[in-house]
């Protein structure tokens, strides 16, 4: 089963280089300077200094020859994911289709599974999640992963397939749950930042973590998925990484913001719109989720810090 990964980013590429371990991977880059630079030096010195691309990478720029692969890791941001199917959905139509991003679109509340079947509905999509750094996966360390697919007889040999010698995967049917986890721990990771930020302490970042956990829980039995899904890697696994490391782009903007400190704008925070789409859905569904609604008022510059402390302290007392 040969591998494409659609996207050179820092875990598109750790990806590959982690792939390139079972067989050649062809890494599709969107430029082609991008794509010659990563070639020649063997390196995605902007991403992942330091990391050797292996020789049976291929780096390249040609869509095309991306294509020819029996498996496409779609490892691009949530909120551009429709764009890139819809651009490339005849291309992309009968193909198996893994989405390696977590999120939740911002315009449609949908996650990533469910963005690929409107946009190429013959396709056959599948969902990479869990808790993992890029860089730890490109440095051959130990990482399990959720491979979540309806199709439990492809899920099976897509976990064969992609299971490589750092790199564990784990099978469930269950998408919206690995969907939902992965998406939310995001939105979790923004506020435990910013109490670590504003110097709250650990102790308020174990009570976020605990409560958040509720809200993904509740937020998930909506939109039906199962209960044990969210105990698991895409889950619970993936909250306690993010919302303890500062290697999380979601919890080293949360910290900027309890600092006061500007973030650069360049890096990817899925959590932001996660956050606004959740809140959004949470109030129309009449959803009691203080913490993912604090969190998408401070991200917007809705809220300060303390503003955010006083909406969350300030709560009537209730059962846990």
């Amino acid at each position: 089963m040969s591998v494409s990964v659609l996207g050179s980013g820092a875990f598109g590429t750790a990806l590959a280089i982690s792939l390139a371990g079972n067989g050649p991977v062809t890494l599709w880059s969107r430029t082609t300077e991008q794509a010659q630079l990563m070639q020649q030096s063997r390196e995605n010195s902007g991403r992942l200094p330091g990391v050797t691309l292996p020789d049976n990478i291929c780096v390249t720029a040609d869509f095309e020859q991306a294509m020819q692969s029996d498996v496409l890791l779609l490892a691009v941001p949530m909120q551009k994911l429709r764009g890139a199917l819809t651009l490339n959905s005849a291309q992309l139509s009968g193909k198996t289709l893994v989405a390696c991003c977590k999120g939740i679109e911002l315009t449609s509340g949908l996650g990533p599974v469910a963005v690929i079947n409107q946009t190429v509905p013959v396709a056959h999509p599948a969902l990479l999640t869990g808790p993992s750094f890029a860089d730890d996966i490109a440095r051959g360390l130990p990482t399990a992963l959720t491979l979540a697919c309806t199709d439990a007889g492809l899920g099976e040999n897509l976990q064969q397939e992609l299971t490589t010698a750092n790199l564990r995967l784990y099978r469930t049917t269950d998408t919206v749950g690995a969907e939902l986890g992965g998406a939310l721990k995001n939105v979790m990771a923004i506020g435990c930042g910013a109490a670590i930020g504003a110097g709250l302490g650990d102790s308020a970042r174990a009570a976020l973590i605990t409560r958040g956990f509720a809200e993904m829980q509740l937020f998930a039995a909506l939109r039906g998925a199962r209960p044990d899904t969210l105990m698991g890697l895409s889950g619970l696994g993936d909250l306690v990484l993010t919302c303890s490391s500062e290697l999380s782009r979601n919890y080293r903007f949360g910290l900027s913001l309890g600092l006061n400190q500007p973030f650069d704008s360049a890096t990817t925070v899925e959590g932001v719109a996660t956050a606004q789409a959740m809140s959004k859905i949470a109030a129309n569904e009449g959803l009691d989720m203080p913490i993912s609604s604090t969190v998408a008022k401070l991200s917007s510059g809705d809220y300060s810090v303390t503003d955010a402390i006083q909406a969350l302290l300030g709560r009537p007392l209730k059962e846990e």
